[in-house]
C-alpha cells in the first residue's frame, strides 16, 4: 500500500480519531472514485471542503481510505461515490448525492431534510443527513459495566424513549420531554415498578419521514445508521450530544439496577425500494448491502428492501455494530426485529446454518449479552421454537396467541395454555435449554395495548390515513360486551379482571416475562393496533392513568417484587427446561383432582407443582368460564393453603405479599368467572 502520509488506512472502517487527525475508510466495490465532504453545519448548501480519494494512493482492494490532519470529534462529513453501471452490480451510484457513512457513529439531520431531495436527481447537500466524527474513548463511564443479570431474574419492560416522557403530565422538565435525559428523570418510576430491564424501541438513527405523507415514523423501524443513536431523542442538539446523552442514560439505568436492551433492525433500511431515496447504502454499493432480484429490491420485510445480511461485508458490519453498542455504549442486550431474515441467503433462501447468526452467537465480545429473536419475518418464514443456535431466546408469539385465545374462551385453547405456562416444552423441550428460552408476552408495541385487547373486537386505525386497511386483522381480542370506552361498571370490572388475568399468566409462566409500556396503567391507543405513525397522544404514555388505574399499577408492582425476590433452583445452578419439569412434581387437575378436562369445550384448568429441593407448593387455578367454578384442593402435610392471588378480588386483596397471604380454610376454592387464582403453601417464596 502507498505510504503517503495522507493515504490513510483501510482499517478500521468509518471515521476514527487518531493522533493529529481522523482516518476515514469506506468499502465500495463499485466505486470508480470517492469524495469526502466536510461541513461546518448540517444545513450547509455546499461543503466547506471536498477531499478526493485517489485510486492509486487512497484505495486498497475495495477499501477507500484517507487520513485528514487537523480534524477532531464533532466534524460533520459525508461521501460522494462515483462509478459506472455494470452487469454484475447494477445501476451506477449517483455522484450528486451526499451519503452517510455506514460506520458513522453520529448523525445530524438538517431542518430542511426531505426524502424527495434524496430520491430526485440533483445535488442535495443542503438537505442531506450528515455523519459526525465521534471519539468513542472520550467519555467517563465511572466504572460502569453491563449488568449481566441472570435470565431468571429478568423482567422486561418494552418502551419507547420518546413516548415514555413526551406527555406534558410526565413531570419531566419541558426541555427534556421525549428524550434520553427525560427517561433518566423517570428512572425512579421504573425502579418502583420493579422491572429489571428496559427494551427500547429502535434508537439507531432512523428516518422519521419514512411514513405516509403528513405522518411521522414514530416507532423507528426505518434505520439509516447502525452505529448512531437517534439524534431527535437527545435534549442536546450539538453534534456529539446524542452520543453523550445516550451513554448518560445507560449509566443511570445501570446504577438503578436496570439493564438496557435495544430493539435492533438489521433486516432493512429506510432507503426503501427502487423508487426510494439514496441516503447511504444504495449509493455506496447497493448489490452488496441489499438482496436484489432482477435488479429489483427483494422485500421479505414488508418495508421495501431486505439487507443482504449473510454477505461477508454486511455480516461484518452487523457484528461490528453489535460490538460497538456493547463495548462503547455498554448496552446489555438486543432484540432482533424480524430476526428470521438473518437466516436468508443472497437469493432469499433460508439457510440451515446462517453465517451471520453464528457469527453473533460465537463472538467472544458478545458473550453474556442477551440475544432475543423475533423469530419470523414478513414473507412467511416462522421459526418460533426452531431458531438456530444455542444463545438465542425467542419472542414467543405462540404464548401471546394462546393466552389471548384462552381468556376469550376459544375452543381447544386449554391444552395450548397449559404448555405455555410450563415454558412451552412443545416448542423448546427438544433443545435442552434453560427455562428462560421463551420471552413471554401478551402485548407489545405492534398490536393492541392490553387495555385495548379487552376493549375492542376490531381495529380502529382510521387515524393512520389508510382507510383502516393497515394493521393485523387477527387480534384475538374480546371487548367484554361493548366496543371501546364505556361507563358500564360491570364491563369495566370484567375488563380489569381480564387485564390482571393476562398479567398473572405472563408473570407466573416459566420464561422471561415482558410487559409493554403503559399496560400497568391500562394505556389505550383508542383501538389503533398499528400506531407506527402516531407521534401523539395515541402512542404516548398517559401519566394521568397512573392515578385512574392505581390498582393495576400496584398489581404489577407486587408481582415484580415477588418474582425478582423469589429463590428458585435454576437461579442457583443451571438446569434445563426438561430437568425442571421432570423434578417439579407437576400435576394437572380440573375442578376435580387429577381429572383435567383437555376437551375443546373446556375453559378451566388447575396446576399443582412443588419447587425442587424446597417444600414450597403452588396451586394455580384458571377459570376462563363465564360462571364460578369450585375446585378441589390437594391435601398437604406442610400446613394450609394460602391465597396469594385472586384476580376477581378488588385491590389490595387481588394480590398480596406472601407474608400476609390469608389462609384457605377448606379443601375447596371457588374461582369466580374469568379469574385466575394462585395458592401457596409451605416455605417462603423469597
Amino acid at each position: 500500500m502507498n505510504q503517503h502520509p495522507d493515504s490513510g488506512q483501510p482499517s478500521p472502517l468509518g471515521a476514527t480519531v487518531v493522533d493529529g487527525g481522523v482516518n476515514f475508510s469506506l468499502y465500495s466495490r463499485v466505486a470508480a472514485g470517492v469524495e469526502l465532504l466536510l461541513f461546518d453545519r448540517e444545513d450547509d448548501e455546499v461543503p466547506t471542503q471536498v477531499i478526493a480519494f485517489h485510486p492509486g494512493s487512497n484505495r486498497t482492494y475495495h477499501y477507500w481510505h484517507r487520513f485528514v490532519p487537523g480534524l477532531k470529534a464533532g466534524q460533520l462529513y459525508g461521501f460522494r461515490v462515483h462509478g459506472q453501471a455494470t452487469r454484475m452490480h447494477g445501476a451506477r451510484p449517483d455522484p450528486e448525492k451526499v451519503l452517510l457513512d455506514p460506520y458513522g457513529r453520529g448523525v445530524v439531520v438538517p431542518n430542511g431534510y426531505r426524502r424527495e431531495a434524496a430520491s430526485n436527481p440533483g445535488d442535495n447537500s443542503a438537505t442531506a443527513m450528515k455523519s459526525v466524527v465521534v471519539d468513542a474513548s472520550d467519555y467517563d463511564w465511572e466504572g460502569d459495566r453491563p449488568l449481566r443479570r441472570a435470565a431468571a431474574q429478568t423482567i422486561i419492560y418494552e418502551m419507547h424513549v420518546r413516548g415514555f416522557t413526551r406527555d406534558p403530565r410526565s413531570g419531566v422538565s419541558p426541555s427534556k420531554q421525549g428524550t434520553y435525559a427525560g427517561l433518566i428523570e423517570k428512572i425512579p418510576y421504573l425502579k418502583e415498578l420493579g422491572v429489571t430491564a428496559v427494551e427500547l424501541l429502535p434508537v439507531f438513527q432512523f428516518d422519521a419521514l419514512d411514513a405516509p405523507e403528513g405522518k411521522t415514523n414514530y416507532w423507528g423501524y426505518a434505520p439509516i445508521s447502525f452505529f448512531a443513536p437517534h439524534a431527535a431523542y437527545s435534549s442536546r442538539q450539538d453534534p456529539l450530544g446524542p452520543v453523550c446523552e445516550f451513554r448518560d442514560m445507560v449509566k443511570a439505568l445501570h446504577r438503578a439496577g436496570i439493564e438496557v436492551i435495544l430493539d435492533v433492525v438489521y433486516n432493512h433500511t429506510a432507503e426503501g425500494n427502487e423508487r426510494g431515496p439514496t441516503l447511504s447504502f444504495r449509493g455506496i454499493d447497493r448489490s452488496t448491502y441489499y438482496i436484489l432480484h432482477n435488479d429489483q429490491y427483494a422485500n421479505y420485510t414488508g418495508c421495501g428492501n431486505t439487507l443482504n445480511a449473510n454477505h461477508p461485508i454486511v455480516r461484518r458490519m452487523i457484528v461490528d455494530s453489535l460490538r460497538y453498542w456493547v463495548r462503547e455504549m455498554h448496552v446489555d442486550g438486543f432484540r432482533f426485529d424480524l430476526a428470521s431474515i438473518l437466516s436468508r441467503d443472497s437469493d432469499g433462501v433460508p439457510l440451515p446454518n446462517p453465517p451471520v447468526l453464528w457469527d453473533i452467537e460465537s463472538d467472544p465480545q458478545l458473550a453474556g449479552t442477551k440475544l432475543l429473536a423475533e423469530a419470523w419475518d414478513a414473507a412467511g418464514l416462522y421459526q418460533v421454537g426452531s431458531f438456530v443456535g444455542d444463545a438465542w431466546r425467542e419472542w414467543n408469539g405462540r404464548f401471546r396467541d394462546d393466552v389471548r385465545d384462552f381468556f376469550r374462551c376459544q375452543p381447544g385453547s386449554v391444552r395450548r395454555i397449559a404448555d405455555r405456562i410450563v415454558g412451552s416444552p412443545e416448542l423448546y423441550g427438544h433443545k435442552l435449554r434453560e427455562p428462560e428460552q421463551s420471552v413471554n408476552f401478551v402485548t407489545c408495541h405492534d398490536g393492541f395495548t392490553l387495555n385495548d385487547l379487552v376493549s375492542y373486537n376490531e381495529k380502529h386505525n382510521d387515524a393512520n390515513g389508510e382507510q383502516n386497511r393497515d394493521g393485523c386483522n387477527d387480534n384475538r381480542s374480546w371487548n367484554c360486551g361493548s366496543e371501546g370506552p364505556t361507563d358500564d361498571p360491570e364491563i369495566e370490572r370484567l375488563r380489569n379482571r381480564q387485564v390482571k388475568n393476562m398479567l398473572t399468566v405472563t408473570m407466573l409462566s416459566l420464561g422471561i416475562p415482558m410487559v409493554t409500556m403503559g399496560d400497568e396503567v391500562r394505556r389505550t391507543q383508542r383501538g389503533n393496533n398499528n400506531a407506527y405513525c402516531q407521534d401523539n397522544e395515541i402512542s404516548w404514555f398517559d401519566w394521568s392513568l397512573l392515578e385512574q388505574h392505581a390498582d393495576i399499577h400496584r398489581f404489577v408492582q407486587v408481582f415484580c417484587d415477588q418474582r425478582v425476590r423469589r429463590t428458585t433452583i435454576h437461579e442457583r445452578e443451571r438446569v434445563t427446561l426438561v430437568d425442571l419439569l421432570c423434578e417439579a412434581n407437576e400435576t394437572w387437575h380440573g375442578v376435580k383432582l387429577n381429572q383435567p378436562d383437555w376437551g375443546d369445550s373446556s375453559h378451566c384448568l388447575a396446576l399443582h407443582a412443588q419447587l425442587r429441593n424446597a417444600k414450597i407448593y403452588f396451586h394455580l387455578i384458571l377459570n376462563a368460564f363465564w360462571q364460578p367454578m369450585e375446585f378441589e384442593l390437594p391435601s398437604l402435610d406442610v400446613g394450609p393453603w394460602r391465597r396469594w392471588i385472586d384476580t376477581s378480588l378488588e385491590s389490595p386483596d387481588d394480590i398480596v405479599h406472601q407474608d400476609s397471604a390469608p389462609t384457605v380454610a377448606t379443601n375447596h376454592y371457588q374461582a369466580e368467572s374469568h379469574s385466575v387464582v394462585m395458592l401457596i403453601a409451605g416455605g417462603r417464596l423469597s
